[in-house]
């Protein structure tokens, strides 16, 4: 009789992020076109930010020590002119958001802050601190200093700063080539007919849509049989992929025989099964340099699973410098009794800031609409059996 080696849900995301080795292949592409790709290569400052010393907003900029003085305005300074000092005792210039600072003035006042204001002079307070609204050059970041790092994903912040640097090109990670496989002689896919007896395939499509939603592209392999030859020859013929996500298979079924045609074609087993609800039946492990991700067959199993253990190993495995989930604390809404002896997969959704509990936490794993109903989900590990109405939570949104 088949059993399983459980190992704690941290374990277990621990062994597979130790054997998630970074891919090393990067390539070339336009800035444009970078969005959502990992930088390969740190990226170093080319130009001063800000380049020249510039005025924060519209006002008066003048010298420290005539704050409290009527002074004459000297010309108005708009932004592209190139200025050059020409500041006679208690003078001044009226100067426009974003334009040069001549060096003769180190500090600048608001235009609503003054006083006995007129096209040739302006009385500026006394109460004002030396430097206000002056942004000096390289202030934001030096030239030679690195701006962005390896691993960074690179969104529409970052996408600015590159183009505000004058960088057409950037060294990225090649994406991974993920394949996405179903299991089961019951499967019937969207568009074929299915009898009561058959099932159509959620996981597939879910997965991928998940993955797609994290930045990850995949590829649907079609489904696996229940025969173990075939088995080995699908996967035999899939080790050109960086990584293999599976649902199903891998439980204690007689036609549950996966890992063993995984490890008939070289598999490394990290971990097969975890102490976890939902979830338990999960197995990853590397095959060559393939990556495998087995996942339980029950859909909300499935999902959940692709978002809690597989989405840190591929961020990895994808060098991106931070692979974990970010985790925000909240209060939960209700109490909740547990089974201590495991760790608890719960959902649910924020409102108010608060977590509430989907459906009391009566769930089966084979179920799609509480995930629908749901944004968060929260993870209790091993001994905590009792949660009370108003406890700080930890939760991952999704």
């Amino acid at each position: 009789m088949k059993t399983l080696e459980l190992y704690r849900f941290d374990q277990a995301l621990s062994r597979a992020l130790n054997g998630a080795i970074p891919t090393a292949n990067t390539e070339c592409i336009p800035m444009q076109s970078a969005e959502g790709r990992i930088l390969a290569s740190d990226v170093k400052c080319r130009k001063n930010l800000p380049s020249f010393d510039n005025a924060a907003m519209d006002g008066f900029a003048f010298r420290y020590e005539d704050a409290g003085k009527t002074l004459s305005i000297a010309t108005t300074i708009l932004a592209g002119d190139k200025p050059a000092p020409i500041l006679k005792e208690h003078a001044c210039y009226k100067i426009m958001t974003g334009a040069k600072v001549p060096p003769d003035v180190d500090t600048i006042v608001p235009i609503e802050d003054c006083t006995d204001v007129n096209d040739d002079s302006v009385t500026v307070p006394e109460a004002i601190q030396k430097g206000n609204a002056l942004r000096k050059r390289g202030e934001e970041k030096e030239r030679g200093s690195v701006l962005m790092r390896r691993g960074e994903m690179l969104d529409f912040s970052r996408i600015a700063m590159l183009s505000a640097q004058g960088i057409v090109e950037v060294e990225v990670f090649v994406p991974l080539k993920i394949a996405v496989l179903s299991t089961g002689d019951e499967i019937r896919e969207p568009w074929e007919e299915a009898d009561e007896d058959e099932i159509y395939n959620a996981n597939a499509f879910g997965i991928t849509a998940l993955l797609s939603h994290y930045g990850f592209s995949a590829t649907y392999e079609g489904s696996l049989s229940d025969h173990l030859a075939e088995t080995i020859d699908a996967i035999d013929r899939l080790k050109s992929y960086d990584v293999i996500i599976t649902t199903g298979g891998i439980s204690m079924g007689d036609a549950d025989f996966l890992e063993e045609a995984f490890v008939a074609n070289g598999l490394e087993v990290f971990f097969h099964g975890i102490n976890v609800k939902p979830g338990r039946p999960t197995m990853m492990g590397s095959l060559g340099d393939t990556f495998v991700m087995a996942m339980p067959g029950n859909p909300m199993t499935a999902l959940l699973n692709i978002l809690l253990l597989c989405i840190p190993v591929l961020r990895k495995l994808q060098g991106t410098a931070v692979s974990a989930h970010p985790k925000i604390k909240t209060q939960i809404a209700q109490s909740l009794r547990l089974k201590p002896t495991r760790t608890n997969l719960v959902l649910g959704r924020i409102e108010g800031a608060i977590f509430h509990v989907t459906r009391d936490n009566k769930i089966g794993s084979g179920m799609l609409t509480p995930l629908m109903e749901s944004d968060a989900v929260a993870i209790f590990g091993e001994g905590v059996g009792e949660v009370r109405e108003g406890d700080e939570v930890e939760v991952v949104i999704f």
